[in-house]
């Protein structure tokens, strides 16, 4: 009895110890998972640093490949300098959410420059060093927050040579362009001096002298912007035998019967990479060459067309130089005659919007564009190039024989017989692709056949776009001269040069996707609610409508002195219309109470598809492959 005894005090024991050792072993496993845990971690951010997958739809998070290339070129030291008012953003997220996608993508370039960029976030509260440095860098802040604080998104950027370059604000309504504007900061910082630009113009838009007034004509506002920005070098076509390596543009004007040589030297600048942008126009108003101010006539009837043939054919572009198009749909109001009322012209076209390219930068951010009898560009039908419209017309327009733009007083005219084709027609486009030599058989030193490397060219097929009549007033103002823009077309022409100043890999980079995804399954039950909703209101001003007829109908065949008492039929008139209009307020308001519900279905599905089935489905997955590992091992 007392061995008994014993036993079971000693099996008891020992039952004890092995649970508390059980107890230590747990303790011990989890705190060493818990450090392995911390370890792995801190060595996945050591050694994975800067990787990361993009699933998203448009690849948001990934850089173009353009924007990787001119990191890979940055030879000297930059350092950016990211000026965001983060504590002043509390009351402001959707600021702050693009403030982060902003700060996220400068991350992800300055890991990827190999330590050439520097970057450095910085907060300038109010009255603060920081903000004094912002404002000296001329960065702008703007009233963004609850009580009216002025905020701070913009960006600075030198280099070692005391180069500096800015982006004032960073807007969010730009976040399309965000990678193209920061990439064009770095690449700026990278080239030390301005862009070269060679001018071929057949038309005065420098200062020139006017053989009518014999006196000094000021030069074309578009010039004057030009020689701001860029270093300009005007170029005699007559004389054009090759063009200079160091030019980085090449800006063509109404080129007209441009000899051999000129345009050979055009196509081997093309041809070796340079960066082509080409005004033409089947009827250039503005085309005052050979004219003879003794005989009017004569330059009435002289030919004011452009065109490139050669080179046309070549890189298999379609242009006819005697066809104007007609937009009837954005044909501008025009007066005539003093006094007399406006008249639309559909050959003077203001294109909006929507006939501007919202994905290319050169036009994302512009709202109008006017040109005069233009003419249009398409494909041939072998053409191995691709034609991206930057400015197109409605599908309300037509082409018609320059003639009948050219000696017309009376624009009102043309919409007589107006046909439409009910195509879009490429006012100014981007041409890409692999260019080929328009001169094969020549046989000159150096003569390239075929380009290296894929190239692009902007082409207008409109003139009179660049004068100041149709985009801007230039006024006097105390010796200076005030410019008043009433349209973007010198936007586009600075915006185009800018463009092809850059380096091919910067002009490769296009407008991305935004962070903003609408909730397009939600707005669509919406859209469908309203329908149903307007349906119903329209249903019950109908019997509203109907009632009063009624009503009136009846109130007409009262005898005089009882206008004023409702009869026994216009009380039961008038009591079912009330009934109805109850009926359909119910009705209203259940269809508002449907799409309440319909959404709050929606987003239960969505929180169990996020929250529960994924998981569920992750723990299958990972049990499946277990016991794929298991009779695997056994079977080996």
């Amino acid at each position: 009895m007392i061995l008994a005894i014993r036993d079971d005090r000693i099996n008891k024991r020992v039952n004890e110890v092995m649970a508390s050792n059980k107890k230590l072993m747990t303790g011990g496993a989890l705190a060493v998972l818990a450090v392995l845990f911390v370890a792995v971690i801190l060595i996945s951010n050591t050694l994975f640093r800067g990787v990361q997958v993009d699933l998203t739809q448009n690849h948001l998070y990934t850089l173009s490949q353009g924007t990787k290339n001119i990191l890979a070129d940055i030879d000297e030291p930059i350092h950016l300098y990211l000026f965001w008012s983060d504590k002043e953003t509390h009351g402001v997220p959707q600021l702050r959410v693009y403030a982060q996608r902003v700060r996220e993508m400068l991350q992800e370039m300055a890991g990827r420059a190999k330590g050439k960029i520097k970057l450095e976030v910085i907060d300038p509260q109010p009255f603060s060093e920081d903000e004094d440095r912002a404002t000296g860098y001329g960065l702008q802040a703007v009233p963004a927050g609850n009580n009216g604080e002025k905020i701070f998104l913009g960006l600075a950027g030198t280099n070692s040579t005391n180069g500096k370059s800015v982006i004032p604000f960073l807007q969010p309504n730009k976040e399309a362009f965000l990678e193209y504007d920061v990439a064009k900061l770095i690449h700026e910082l990278t080239v030390p001096h301005k862009p070269v630009v060679g001018l071929v113009s057949g038309l005065q838009i420098g200062q020139s002298f006017d053989q009518a007034t014999r006196s000094l004509k000021d030069p074309w506002a578009i010039d004057q912007q030009l020689s701001q920005q860029f270093d300009v070098r005007q170029l005699n076509a007559a004389s054009i035998k090759s063009i200079d390596k160091d030019i980085d543009v090449l800006v063509l004007i109404q080129p007209k019967k441009l000899p051999e040589d000129a345009q050979y030297a055009i196509d081997q600048f093309v041809m070796r990479g340079g960066h082509l942008l080409a005004f033409v126009d089947p009827d250039a108003e503005t085309d005052t060459s050979g004219a003879d101010p003794n005989n009017p006539q004569a330059a009435m009837f002289a030919d004011k067309s452009s065109d490139l043939p050669t080179l046309f054919k070549a890189w298999g572009v379609d242009y006819d130089p005697h066809k104007v198009i007609l937009d009837r749909a954005q044909g501008l109001q025009i007066s005539t005659q003093p006094g007399a009322p406006p008249v639309p012209d559909p050959a003077i076209i203001g294109f909006g919007k929507r006939s501007l390219n919202a994905s290319d930068v050169v036009t994302a951010n512009l709202d109008t564009i006017n040109v005069s009898s233009a003419g249009y560009f398409s494909l041939a039908k072998d053409s191995k190039y691709t034609l991206t419209p930057l400015i197109q017309s409605s599908d309300d327009a037509m082409p018609v024989d320059a003639t009948r733009v050219k000696f017309l007083p009376d624009p009102s005219v043309l919409l007589n017989g107006y046909a439409p084709t009910h195509e879009h027609y490429v006012i100014a486009g981007r041409l890409e692709g692999q260019f080929t030599s328009a001169f094969p058989d020549r046989k000159d030193a150096g003569h390239i056949a075929q380009a290296k490397d894929k190239g692009e060219i902007i082409l207008v097929a409109d003139t009179d776009m660049l004068a100041d009549r149709l985009w801007v007033q230039v006024q006097p103002f105390f010796g200076q001269k005030i410019m008043n823009a009433f349209a973007n077309n010198g936007d586009f022409f600075i915006n185009a040069v800018d463009n092809l100043a850059g380096s091919s890999d910067l002009i490769s980079i296009r407008g991305r996707a935004t962070s903003q995804r609408p909730f397009t399954v939600v707005e669509d039950m919406k859209r469908a609610a309203q329908e149903n909703f307007r349906g119903k209101e329209q249903e019950l001003q109908q019997q509203l409508s109907d009632t009063e007829r009624k009503l009136t109908e009846l109130q007409s065949g009262k005898s005089k002195g009882s206008e004023m008492i409702l009869s026994p039929a216009q009380q039961g008139e008038l009591q079912s219309f009330l009934q109805k209009k109850v009926e359909i307020r119910k009705q209203l308001r259940q269809v508002q109470r449907d799409l309440d519900k319909d959404i709050d279905a929606l987003g239960t599905r969505l929180k169990f598809i996020n929250i529960a089935l994924m998981p569920i489905l992750i723990t299958i997955a990972a049990l499946l492959f277990a016991a794929w590992k298991r009779r695997k091992r056994a079977a080996a």
